[in-house]
């Protein structure tokens, strides 16, 4: 079945006047509750997890976990509404990259993943069109990423008691870990690390927090994202991992850039000095979310190491800046202390 499309103006950055002031915009998402500091199902300030804590089954959110034989296991969970009526295929190989990119931070080797799709109106002609699309990009991005696709289901609503709900999409994947000491955190290890991304930025807020919270524009395309570029990036994150050459890898997801770092630093209070791309505006810098991004803290002493490996990868990769003792600095402008970006304080 075709794709149903309407006329209508597509979403360009241009259309959003390039801020001035950044803090304006931090201070504002700091309370979207999918990325305040204190949210009381997932609160991304508690400590991570810790390898002597693995025998005792503790968990963080890589999922990391350990069964009863011994296995050290991981298991995370997503789901993704964006541009499932019009472009399935593109949104469910996204969802289960940000999936997979996640885990694969972590040290952990995706191994399966299922999915459930619901929320399709079995009377609407483009109901068929979303399933068909959906079940392309889990194959698709299955195989990619070397995935197991060990069970899908779909739910057709008929919406005879309620209102219309938005086609959604929700994976669980789970994953293997060959060596618990080579697991990776999240969280920043130690004052003077540097700070490297992975990857490239673009002038993309599509489908942001950003742009839909602080400009509540919820009608953007997908954010930037190429499939292969993400399978390369598991690929290279497997060879940082196993030479040592990182203490903390996230991706860069919700809000962007600077929550992923807030994020990274929370835990031990340590803040971040960065600079931005002067190609790139800061807004879609900061607070952009397209694909392919990771944010990796690499020792002093392993910093020219990491270079030379990165420079065979042919990934593009830069520099950021560094871990600070709690103050967060962008472009020589200070954002205040770490411990101080609770908005509940």
């Amino acid at each position: 079945m075709a794709e149903i499309t309407e006329n209508k103006e597509v979403f360009s950055i241009d259309q959003i006047e390039e801020p001035k002031d950044i803090h304006e915009i931090v201070f504002n998402l700091m309370v979207n509750p999918n990325l305040a500091p204190v949210n009381y199902f997932n609160d991304f300030s508690e400590e991570g997890v810790e390898l002597e804590s693995l025998a005792d089954e503790d968990t963080d959110d890589a999922g990391i976990f350990t069964t009863d034989s011994g296995q050290v296991m991981s298991m995370t969970t997503h789901a993704f509404h964006h541009h499932l009526e019009a472009n399935p295929k593109a949104a469910t190989e996204i969802l289960i990259s940000r999936a997979a990119r996640r885990m694969i931070c972590f040290g952990a080797k995706p191994q399966a993943v299922s999915a459930f799709l619901y929320h399709i109106n079995i009377a609407d002609p483009n109901g068929q069109f979303i399933a068909s699309g959906a079940k392309k990009g889990l194959e698709n991005a299955a195989t990619k990423f070397g995935i197991k696709v060990s069970d899908r289901k779909i739910r057709f609503d008929h919406y005879t008691t309620h209102g219309p709900a938005m086609p959604t999409i929700i994976i669980s994947m789970m994953g293997s870990v060959d060596d618990k000491d080579k697991v990776l955190t999240h969280q920043f290890k130690s004052k003077g690390n540097n700070i490297f991304m992975i990857g490239q930025s673009y002038d993309d807020i599509n489908s942001s927090e950003y742009l839909e919270f602080y400009h509540e524009m919820v009608d953007s395309d997908l954010p930037v994202f190429d499939i292969d570029t993400e399978a390369k990036l598991h690929e290279v994150m497997c060879g940082l991992i196993q030479k040592s050459l990182i203490s903390s890898a996230s991706p860069v997801g919700k809000g962007g850039l600077f929550f992923s770092l807030l994020r990274a630093g929370m835990p031990a209070k340590l803040g971040f000095d960065i600079t931005t791309d002067a190609e790139i505006r800061r807004d879609a810098f900061l607070f952009g979310e397209s694909m392919g991004r990771l944010i990796v803290g690499v020792p002093q002493d392993k910093a020219d190491d990491f270079v030379d490996y990165m420079s065979t990868t042919k990934l593009p990769f830069f520099t950021l800046g560094h871990v600070t003792k709690g103050e967060i600095r962008i472009d020589d402008e200070s954002f205040g202390f770490i411990d101080k970006m609770n908005p509940l304080a």
